[in-house]
């Protein structure tokens, strides 16, 4: 399907280009995709482009992700069977449950200040019975459409979110004759984006794919590897530009696909520079320690929660949605570890910056950095990494000088913790540090966005010189 283009119309690279994003994750998902996408599509309207996104519906409440600028036009599309019978029990559940006022910015504020004792106040109320079954039939809905999707995932590659591609593609091909997007960006993961951008770029639109990683990734399951590589050597020869979060990834498409490497730009995952920066003090005597990450298989606390038991005058506190249970067990021996539950993302921020020390915990590949360690370095709080002092994350912490890298050992950890709880009953915990954002602005959103956009005026100038020199040469 060629589409009919017309040059007169055609945005000029000076000008504000209409930019079609395909999604998966997009608010009011609440991943760190959706969460990329929703700060990249704000900068990318303030930077005086039109945006248009194709995302399916999704079963989230968007509560406390950023807000989507309100010239964004989001072409919602049936997700696929799985998707869909998520989403009409989320839509059940809200209807029956009961509507709380909210201001989100005040209420932020003041929840998330600290009590007396210095400690964050407590977020949830205990529920009654009749709380702890509604919540208990949620769970079980839940586990049911994860075991859901784990059936079918087998079926489909890469995983069950390509159940929502017949959807997806009816109405892409609709909008790409409608729209004339002047570029197509494609989100990934999951890899069916990237199979959705190969039909734009068929049809003559430029095409960025945004890659979390490569298409054929440690994790990929057996079956699937071969169709994997084939998916990733389509992409980087159709693609007119490849971005990627790390430099590693960069290396290893180049490596498998010989790409050019003016054809890479690396824009890393980043912080909302727009909040106001704080100065925090904490009045307690007890250093206060906060972990807003998730709990892989591969991120192992025990040495963590064994050395701030052992540490008296240092908590832990925790706000995440999957809590192992040697956590959970460890909360209910004591103060020194404390669960906040999970959290909407304007709270996580806000406590990010209201606490005196960030807890990170490495990735199992080390040429990773999770994308809440650059919300770290956004909240003006020093970072403790744990983890060998061998991958990116503690890299980049030795760079910026806003923290400490200890190895995942009890004593280690026990202590530095030590160390650092005297250094903050003297009031000398951050005294050597520049915590201010100028010396990190690199990773500001609004940074990424503007690098973001001199990157697409470049593809769809390039495109139009191309076009311009043949048709004077024909």
């Amino acid at each position: 399907m060629m589409m009919p283009r017309d040059g007169e119309r055609r945005e000029r690279p000076g000008q504000g280009l209409k930019v079609l994003l395909i999604a998966y994750e997009f608010p009011p998902s609440p991943s760190p995709q959706s969460l990329r996408w929703a700060y990249l599509v704000r900068e990318l309207v303030s930077n005086g482009h039109q945006v248009h996104v194709l995302a399916p519906e999704h079963p989230g409440s968007g509560l406390g992700l950023p807000v989507i600028p309100a010239s964004v036009v989001v072409h919602r599309t049936f997700a696929g069977p799985g998707m869909g019978l998520l989403n009409v029990l989320a839509r059940r559940g809200r209807r029956r449950a009961p509507t709380v006022p909210r201001n989100d910015a005040l209420q932020s504020e003041m929840r998330a200040a600290p009590d007396h004792e210095g400690a964050p106040a407590p977020l949830q109320q205990a529920l009654n019975w009749k709380g702890q079954v509604h919540n208990g039939v949620n769970r079980l809905k839940v586990a049911a459409f994860h075991s859901f999707q784990r059936l079918i995932s087998g079926w489909f590659f890469p995983d069950g979110r390509a159940e929502w591609y017949p959807w997806a593609r009816r109405r892409l091909q609709h909008l790409l004759p409608v729209l004339q997007p002047d570029l197509v960006i494609s989100s990934h993961e999951p890899a069916t984006t990237l199979s959705l951008g190969l039909i734009a770029q068929r049809a003559g639109v430029p095409w960025i794919a945004d890659l979390g990683d490569p298409v054929l990734a440690p994790y990929t399951p057996f079956r699937w590897r071969s169709r994997a590589m084939a998916l990733e050597r389509e992409v980087c020869a159709g693609a007119a530009l490849i971005t990627t979060t790390a430099t590693d990834a960069v290396s290893i498409l180049r490596e498998r696909h010989a790409v050019p490497a003016d054809r890479f730009q690396v824009f890393t995952q980043g912080f909302d520079g727009s909040a106001p920066e704080e100065q925090f003090h904490n009045g307690g005597d007890v250093l206060e320690l906060l972990y807003t990450g998730s709990f892989y298989a591969f991120r192992r606390s025990s040495a963590l929660l064994e050395a701030v038991k052992a540490t008296p005058g240092v908590r832990l506190n925790i706000a995440s949605i999957n809590v192992p249970e040697e956590i959970v067990a460890a909360s209910r021996e004591g103060d020194a570890i404390r669960l906040l539950g999970f959290l909407p993302h304007d709270q996580i921020v806000c406590l990010q910056r209201r606490h005196d020390v960030l807890v990170n915990i490495a990735n199992d590949d080390p040429c990773q950095i999770p994308g809440k360690f650059y919300e770290y370095l956004g909240a003006g709080r020093p970072i403790l990494h744990i983890g060998s002092g061998q991958d990116a994350a503690a890299e980049l912490l030795g760079k910026t000088g806003r923290g400490w890298v200890c190895a995942g050992d009890v004593d280690a950890l026990a202590a530095l913790l030590n160390t650092l709880r005297a250094s903050f009953r003297r009031g000398g915990l951050t005294q050597s540090m520049d915590l201010s954002r100028d010396p990190v602005r690199h990773y500001d959103w609004r940074e990424i966005g503007a690098r973001l956009d001199s990157a697409i005026r470049a593809v769809v100038g390039t495109r139009l010189a191309n076009e311009t020199r043949t048709k004077y040469t024909t």
